[in-house]
């Protein structure tokens, strides 16, 4: 989740969210790809979750990273909750799922190298102290107490609420991870086609990254457990959003909405006041009670807009958010497949086009069958097998019109990184298929070699 976003100056009406959103429109020559990932660090002795403090621990990762790899420190209340580096941040998730939210790049090329060369920082300063980190949707046999609780406010403030709104809401927080990619956009009009596409697709999105078939140390039935997960996680602000599809969709209807979304927390003079449940129309209008008389500022407006958990997110650009984490190969492939869609304006009218009969209906009933079932999901009497294929080959195309070679300024494109999910289709296998035929087959039921065979 994010740290504190600093956005200069005061609200003083509503225009002014809008225009927050608007500020994110860059022609297309400017568009940017910004990847993050989260993944599960354990200690090797014992395959269990890594403490906040120790020799084996998130501290003694983060200051190996600092003192190795030149970062630099971000602290709360005088801890190490994160670290940055250029236009990238190291950050912490509630239960020590480290996060790195990406620098900004102009091709897939440029933020999978990211990708890789963070990795491999992370296995260097992970085997020094005897931990290993995994990437998978949901934590496979890890129960909630066993879960360490980092030291940030947010995460105080938000964990008992979260007991109140959901089924799963601290599952959610502390035993789930993802992968994403920012996008952004020229125009409204472009962002909502982005916006339509991205929630209609984002069911598809979870069947091709599909790798949490366990939890508390047993199949669950579902191919994305986290998935799963996040359909009963405070449905205030979560879901597919249905109202991106009605004829008057525009920024100011994301600021309204996003008005009544109930707040967490006002970040004050490095504190968390709690705001928990109260309101950001309030706010605007002066009336929060916590800060009576106090109007907000652009970065409260920010960080609130952080706390919204929709499938796809808009800021002042995309977050396309409905991916489990996954293996180096999967966190490269997220980017080229949401980029070959969205940034062809031929492969986006076409993704338009596919799922242009789709009903609201339609859109949430696929997201539920896909989360249990994958591959072997229908919609509308069509294969989801064969609309992971089309998507695939429009996504392709558009990455095809890209034409952008690798840094060598040799033939590969960016086509390449979809790969691995051609192969899935092909294979009718999701990471989640074979890890679960795994499980019941060579592993005789031992998740300890989840650990052993699918680590960074």
């Amino acid at each position: 989740m994010s740290i504190p976003q600093s956005v200069e100056g005061k609200i003083e009406k509503f225009e002014q969210l809008i225009h927050f959103l608007e500020s994110g429109c860059k022609p297309s020559n400017r568009w940017g790809i910004g990847t993050e990932h989260e993944k599960f660090g354990y200690c090797k002795k014992n395959f269990m979750p890594l403490p906040y403090e120790g020799d084996v621990s998130i501290h003694s990762m983060l200051t190996g990273l600092r003192d190795t790899y030149g970062w630099e420190e971000i602290k709360e209340k005088e801890k190490l909750i994160g670290l940055k580096r250029g236009g990238a941040n190291i950050s912490l998730e509630p239960g020590g799922q480290l996060e790195l939210s990406g620098a900004i790049f102009e091709n897939v090329h440029e933020t999978c190298n990211e990708v890789s060369t963070h990795l491999s920082e992370i296995k260097m300063i992970a085997d020094n102290i005897g931990a290993g980190f995994i990437g998978l949707g949901a934590s496979p046999n890890w129960s909630e107490k066993q879960m360490p609780m980092m030291p940030k406010g947010r995460y105080e403030l938000m964990t008992p609420y979260m007991k109140t709104v959901g089924e799963h809401g601290t599952k959610m927080m502390y035993r789930t991870c993802t992968v994403q990619v920012n996008l952004d956009y020229s125009s409204e009009a472009d962002m909502i086609k982005k916006m339509r596409v991205g929630v209609a697709l984002q069911p598809i999105a979870t069947c091709l990254f599909a790798a949490s078939p366990f939890f508390d140390g047993k199949p669950t039935g579902y191919k994305s457990w986290r998935s799963g997960i996040w359909q009963n996680t405070d449905k205030s602000r979560t879901g597919l959003i249905p109202f991106v599809f009605d004829e008057g969709f525009s920024f100011e209807r994301w600021a309204d909405y996003a008005l009544d979304v109930p707040m967490y927390f006002v970040f004050r003079d490095g504190q968390y006041l709690n705001a928990l449940g109260k309101s950001f129309r309030s706010f605007l209008d002066g009336d929060l009670d916590i800060l009576k008389g106090e109007k907000p500022l652009l970065s409260d407006w920010a960080d609130h807009l952080t706390t919204i958990f929709t499938e796809v997110r808009l800021k002042n650009f995309i977050e396309m958010r409905g991916a489990d984490g996954g293996p180096w190969a999967s966190i490269c492939a997220l980017p080229a497949f949401w980029v070959g869609l969205m940034y062809s304006s031929s492969s986006l009218d076409a993704a338009l086009d596919l799922t242009k009969d789709w009903t609201e209906f339609d859109r949430d009933k696929l997201l539920i069958d896909i989360s249990k079932n994958g591959l072997e999901a229908e919609i509308r009497g069509i294969s989801v097998q064969e609309v992971c294929r089309m998507t695939l080959e429009i996504s392709k195309k558009g990455l095809k019109d890209r034409a952008t070679p690798n840094s060598s300024g040799g033939r590969i494109d960016e086509t390449h990184f979809l790969d691995p999910l051609f192969e899935i289709v092909e294979n009718r296998k999701t990471l989640s298929d074979i890890l679960l035929e795994n499980y019941w087959g060579r592993w005789n039921q031992d998740l300890a070699r989840v650990y052993l065979e699918n680590s960074y």
